[in-house]
């Protein structure tokens, strides 16, 4: 009788290490997130499920998940981060008077007989003329419908839940993206 005792104390114990790591890992390192509309197409689509990696800070061009104003999750790329200054003119991106390019924007651009992200400044959007220290400037992919920080203004690096890389549900199309 005492082995059994034993015996089930610990698988007990094993049960409860396993929770609270699951726990630990959940709340302070990686969650899944499910992407919610078609502000990221053609690179997320809706009903993507994602990982979040919740350590590190946010770099440039990364997909990042932040608490919106809307006590909602959105999910957006990093465009602008402290300091810099964001332009926008005849569709290209311009970030302290430098030209970048967006591959990640090319197949929307072949299918939009206009331009897919209109003319304007940090400066015409939010009234400063970089991006405050402590906060990033985020667009979505889906430039013609996306609700961003055109819209909501910087975000708090605060706010940012983490960035996203790796798409794992549907299973027919895991994969990277970027």
């Amino acid at each position: 009788m005492a082995k059994e005792k034993n015996e089930f104390w610990e698988w007990t114990k094993a049960f409860l290490i396993a929770i609270g790591l699951a726990a630990i890992i959940r709340y302070f390192i990686i969650a899944p997130i499910v992407v919610d509309g078609e502000s990221m197409m053609p690179t997320l689509n809706d009903g993507d499920w994602m990982i979040v990696n919740k350590l590190g800070e946010p770099e440039r061009f990364d997909i990042v998940v932040f608490h919106a104003p809307e006590h909602k999750d959105y999910i957006k790329r990093v465009i602008g981060l402290p300091g810099d200054k964001v332009e926008y003119k005849d569709d290209k991106l311009y970030i302290n008077g430098k030209y970048y390019k967006e591959p990640y924007l090319d197949e929307y651009k072949e299918q939009e007989p206009g331009p897919l992200t209109p003319d304007f400044t940090l400066q015409d959007i939010t009234g400063e003329e970089t991006v405050p220290k402590g906060e990033i400037f985020v667009l979505g992919d889906n430039r013609l419908y996306s609700k961003d920080s055109r819209h909501i203004g910087t975000i708090k690096i605060d706010e940012v839940v983490g960035d996203t890389s790796v798409v794992f549900w549907p299973l027919n199309k895991i994969r990277l993206v970027d």
